[in-house]
C-alpha cells in the first residue's frame, strides 16, 4: 500500500494551473493517475489528441469542464467511417462537478476549462477586488500505463491551419515547453512556469 498527500506533490510544467502525477508516487504499475487544477483558459492538454491504446476517465470534482471530442473510434477499413481527426466531426461535452467522462483508444479530445471568472454585481471581482477565476479541479485515470502512438493537432498561425504538432523544450527558454507545426516548424503554443510557482501559456 502507498499513502501520498497530494498538495506536497510537485508541480510538473502543463497546460494547467496544476498538475501532479501521482502513478509513481503510489507506485502504480499499470494505471496512470494525474491531478489537475485549471484556471479559466487552461486545458488538460498541449493539443489535441488521442491515445493508440490507453482508455482514459476524468473525473472533475469541481468546477465545469468542456471537452471537444471527436467521433468514436470505428473500423480502420470501414470507407464510410468518419475521420476521427476530422474537425467538422467534433462535438463539445460539458462535465460538472462530481461528473465523469471516459475517452476509449483511439478517440480524439482536448478538455479545457472555458468558464470565466467569477465577478460580483459591479463586475469588479469578489468585494470589488479582482475577479475570482472558477477553478476545475480533477483526477485524469489512464490504463493500461503505456499510450502507444500518440497523435496531436493543433492550429497553426503560420499555416492557418490545424496541423500535426509535437511537445519540446524551448530552444530559447530551457525552462518552457513549446508545442511545434510539424509542417512548417513554427512554434504554436508555450508555457512557462509563473512568478506564483503555477503554469501559464504564454503564446
Amino acid at each position: 500500500m502507498e499513502h501520498v498527500v497530494v498538495d506536497d506533490l510537485d508541480n510538473s510544467l502543463q497546460p494547467a494551473a496544476v498538475m501532479r502525477h501521482l502513478t509513481e508516487p503510489l507506485g502504480c504499475e499499470d494505471l496512470a493517475i494525474n491531478y489537475y487544477e485549471l484556471a479559466p483558459g487552461d486545458s488538460f492538454a498541449f493539443a489535441y489528441h488521442n491515445h493508440e491504446v490507453q482508455e482514459e476517465v476524468f473525473v472533475v470534482l469541481s468546477g465545469t469542464a468542456t471537452w471537444v471530442v471527436g467521433p468514436e473510434p470505428a473500423d480502420s477499413d470501414d470507407p464510410t467511417a468518419a475521420d476521427p481527426g476530422d474537425p467538422r466531426e467534433r462535438r463539445e461535452v460539458e462535465v460538472g462537478p462530481m461528473e465523469a467522462i471516459r475517452v476509449p483508444p483511439g478517440q480524439f479530445q482536448r478538455g479545457w476549462n472555458r468558464r470565466p471568472s467569477e465577478t460580483d454585481g459591479d463586475g469588479n471581482g469578489d468585494g470589488g477586488g479582482p475577479a475570482k477565476a472558477e477553478r476545475v479541479t480533477a483526477l485524469a485515470l489512464g490504463a493500461p500505463l503505456a499510450y502507444g502512438e500518440q497523435l496531436k493537432r493543433d492550429d497553426c498561425p503560420a499555416c492557418g491551419e490545424e496541423v500535426a504538432v509535437t511537445i519540446e523544450r524551448a530552444p530559447d527558454e530551457a525552462e518552457s515547453l513549446i508545442t511545434v507545426c510539424d509542417d512548417c516548424g513554427g512554434e504554436v503554443a508555450r508555457w512557462r512556469r509563473g512568478a506564483d510557482g503555477e503554469n501559464e501559456r504564454v503564446k
